[in-house]
């Protein structure tokens, strides 16, 4: 099958491709003139690294930065020592990153990209169904602090994103279910066409090979770039629709539980849980029908991703979710749908709506409207 070529439109055009063994565009995709790229890519990772190496070594000098794997790697820590590594070796401005590897990866790798010499280059080579779908795409990238996920940070969009589907061959099963949580999100808040994939399609026939797979990551894609494209750095959409921050659904609980279990729960399985209680918040506010709550719980658990928890407190989670970025002041916001495909905000839901909503994620019996 031919490489899909999805072009992301706006200020800094660039291109996301879609195929397998795709290391051999990447030289074109950085462009002419640069001479040297830093690599960053996690330790446990080199095998999957060796293609791109291998792609940059004739015309660049590559400068190989190792990083720690997942989570621990997006720490300012981290970030300065790449950017004393790319500065002993004397990138300027006209030089690039490349990632290799994970969100975490894409996210740290991009920040420093957008902060040395106030922004240089940059090519994502996501090999995880996560970051191809979510963190490749659209230009955030951010570091955690002891107070949050994601706090420090800044927009930066690629020059190119090259979705190798040939790497998730090596991928651990459970780590593939987990990226298919911002999959199915994308289906619940823009293309509901990605339900009726993922709800007839035996999840064991969900594999790196699987034109049904692909399909979901191209549509999941096109989804992030029609968002993007139209509210690149949030600042709202129109007609009443959230603009980017739709694509944070369920991602404020999300990130409670991922600060509360120091991050050892993998991101598609949080963001499982907290489109859950979204959900299920959205229908004590009124804003949701039942069978649209108990299709989240019935679409999330079909791909084996979990749909309760119960391994923080309500008032632990709760605070968390204060310090989330789409708070504004002392209120909180969460994106929900009015129907599929139909989002909205919901500012400021009162402690008995957001408690009841925890005590059904946390396995409590689902109320049924009479």
């Amino acid at each position: 099958m031919s490489d899909t070529v999805l072009p992301v439109a706006g200020a800094s055009p660039y291109d996301v491709v879609v195929g397998t063994d795709l290391a051999g565009r990447l030289p074109a995709m950085l462009g002419s003139g640069v001479q040297r790229v830093g690599v960053v890519f996690p330790e446990s990772l080199a095998d999957l690294a060796r293609p791109v190496l291998d792609a940059l070594a004739g015309a660049h000098e590559v400068t190989r930065l190792p990083i720690p794997d997942g989570e621990r790697a997006k720490t300012a820590a981290v970030a300065a020592s790449c950017w004393d590594a790319l500065g002993e070796a004397g990138f300027t401005r006209s030089d690039a990153v490349v990632t290799v590897g994970g969100g975490a990866t894409t996210d740290l790798g991009g920040f420093v990209a957008a902060t040395w010499l106030r922004g240089v280059r940059v090519v994502h080579v996501p090999t995880t169904l996560l970051a191809m779908v979510d963190a490749a795409v659209g230009g955030k990238t951010g570091v955690n602090t002891p107070s949050g996920k994601n706090l420090v940070g800044a927009f930066h969009e690629p020059a190119g994103v090259l979705c190798d589907l040939a790497t998730l061959r090596s991928l651990p099963r459970a780590e593939l279910v987990a990226g298919l949580g911002e999959v199915v999100k994308c289906g619940f808040i823009a293309d509901p066409e990605i339900l009726t994939l993922v709800e007839g399609t035996d999840p064991d026939e969900l594999t790196a090979d699987s034109p049904v797979l692909r399909e979901l990551v191209e549509r999941a894609i096109r989804v992030k770039i029609d968002v993007v494209v139209a509210d690149l750095k949030e600042t709202g959409g129109q007609d009443g629709h959230p603009g980017r921050e739709v694509l944070n659904y369920g991602h404020t609980m999300a990130h409670a539980i991922e600060r509360a279990e120091d991050y050892a729960v993998r991101h598609g399985e949080a963001v499982a849980l907290g489109c859950v209680y979204v959900a299920e918040l959205a229908r004590r506010a009124g804003t949701l029908a039942p069978e649209v709550v108990e299709r989240h719980h019935r679409a999330f658990a079909h791909v084996g991703l979990p749909t309760t928890y119960s391994g923080a407190s309500f008032e632990e989670l709760h605070a968390a979710m204060r310090v989330d970025k789409k708070a504004r002041g002392s209120q909180l916001r969460f994106v929900v749908l009015t129907d599929l495909a139909v989002p909205t905000v919901l500012a400021g839901p009162s402690e008995e709506n957001l408690r009841a909503a925890y005590d059904v994620l946390s396995g409590g019996e689902q109320e049924v409207d009479a």
